[in-house]
């Protein structure tokens, strides 16, 4: 699966189950500038699990700071099948 596929993926479940209205971009920080919260952040990663059907395991979400490194993450999930 493609970057960009990921990407708007991620996008997808941001203005669905976040209420997040403006672009969403590889560079943007989880926290700081998607303005997530804990229970933001474990929306987001059980939203993220079931659209991709992939598993996040809580020691890879520590590693998880940007858009980009959630993408690149799925994409090694998505890719190993």
């Amino acid at each position: 699966m493609s970057a960009d596929a990921v990407l708007a993926g991620v996008a997808d479940v941001a203005r669905a189950h976040l209420d997040w209205e403006g672009p969403v971009r590889r560079e943007m920080r989880l926290v700081e500038d998607l303005e997530l919260d804990s229970l933001r952040l474990f929306t987001l990663a059980a939203e993220i699990e079931n659209y991709f059907r992939v598993n996040l395991y809580e020691d890879e979400e520590g590693e998880l700071l940007t858009v980009g490194d959630l993408v690149d993450l799925i994409r090694s999930k998505v890719d190993r099948g």
